[in-house]
This record gives C-alpha cells, structure tokens and sequence, in this order.
C-alpha cells in the first residue's frame, strides 16, 4: 500500500484540512487519489448534501463534511461509504459516536475498506479521527489502525503556545508503536509568524528529530489556489 497517515495533536488542529491539501497536491501530479478516514462524527452539524467538484460556494466549503472535503481535494469518485464507512451525527468520539446509534465499530470492516480504496488507486490518503490514542472500538485506538495500514504518518498542529508538548508527545506515541513519522505540519501557518511560532517550529524539528512543514490558511471553495504540499519519498 503506497499512501500517507494524517493524524493530529487533537481535535480542531487542521488534520483534515492537512490530508486535503497532500491529497489535492498528489492528484494534482497526475496521481489517481484514494481516500479514507474510519470514522466521521459531527454530521448534525455540516451539509453532508452530496458530492460537489471543482470551485464551490464559499459558504459551503466551511459547511463539508470531513469526508466531502478530502473527495473534493482528491477529485475522487467515492461514495460515502468508500472514504469512511462509519458516519454519525453527534459531535462525539467515535466509539461513543457508534454506542449512540446502537452498535460497534469494526477494525476488520474498517482494514478492508481502507484496502480497498487503496486498490483502486495509486494512492491513498487516509486521515484519523482525533489523535493517535482515540479510541474507535474497545480494544482500538486510531494507532492500531495506523499500525495495521503501515503508512508513513503526517502530524498536523498548531504553531501557537503549547503545541511542543502536546506534537512531542504524539511524536513518542506513534514511534512507540513502530510508526514512520514522515513529518509535522504546522497550520494554520501565519504571513508574518510570532517569535513564539517560529520557536515553535524549530524546537519540534530539534527534539522530535522530524522534518517540519508550515500551512497557511486556505480557501477551502478554491481548492486550485492551494500550495502544494512538500511530498515524501515513501509515497
């Protein structure tokens, strides 16, 4: 399986604007894009209204569904059901997410998915819930996935005060586990960055011994204005 693991430092740190981004910058080298994520909760509170292509309303951009995101950057054609198997309304975790609707997340269900999406392209870009230690189902965790996927692992995070412990420790989380940290992805990146930021930055880089990537904010209802991403050998 050749592909990418985008996970975060926590929730609302950019992750799925981070996979959108790589996504969008692989199709945009000529690559077919697969893309997944295992679980999508907080559906109450988007459109969820059905594909979309190209440039869309800017209000309806801020409105998408992880999910609709990611099919849109990769200029995919799959169904819901094909990038993340498990869709729930409440804004919740996902193992809390599934109790709610009465029943289980499976990881054998979600292995097979995330193969079969990665079959049927060149790549895949498969994005976590969370971060590493959220739990999907009991007895697993996002990293068990991550483990089971093998795909080098992109850390989105935030360049403001606090961000070195909380990247540091998804850094030693994900190489206890034997996982390839690819890379760190500060966002969203500033114009003109603060000391702190830019201390930020190099400070992860010198102790997580990773490369470290900046963001800026982007216009997610012009996907075609968007930076390309710096790619990776492995994918």
């Amino acid at each position: 399986m050749r592909g990418i693991f985008v996970t975060g430092t926590g929730t609302e740190v950019g992750k799925t604007v981070v996979a959108a981004a790589i996504a969008h910058t692989l199709a945009a080298s000529g690559k077919k894009v697969a893309v997944f994520k295992p679980a999508v909760t907080g559906l109450d509170e988007t459109a969820a209204d059905g594909p979309k292509t190209g440039d869309i309303d800017p209000f309806e951009a801020h409105r998408l569904a992880d999910h609709e995101l990611l099919r849109l950057a990769a200029g995919s054609a799959q169904s819901d059901e094909e990038i993340a198997p498990y869709r729930y309304g409440p804004p919740a975790s996902p193992h809390l997410a599934a109790e709610l609707a009465g029943e289980e997340i499976e990881p054998a269900r979600l292995l097979a998915a995330a193969e079969a999406a990665a079959a049927s392209a060149d790549v895949l870009v498969c994005e976590g819930v969370g971060g590493l230690l959220v739990p999907l189902a009991p007895g697993c965790l996002v990293r068990d996935l991550a483990v089971e996927l093998a795909l080098p692992l992109v850390i989105a995070a935030s360049p403001s005060l606090g961000t070195i412990n909380h990247t540091l420790l998804t850094i030693e989380a994900a190489r206890a586990a034997k996982l390839d940290v690819a890379s760190v992805i500060l966002t969203p990146w500033p114009t003109q960055p603060s000391q702190v930021e830019e201390s930020n930055r190099e400070t992860i880089a010198a102790l997580g011994e990773v490369e470290v990537q900046t963001l800026p904010p982007l216009n997610l209802s012009r996907p075609a204005t968007w930076p390309p991403m710096g790619l990776f050998p492995t994918i």
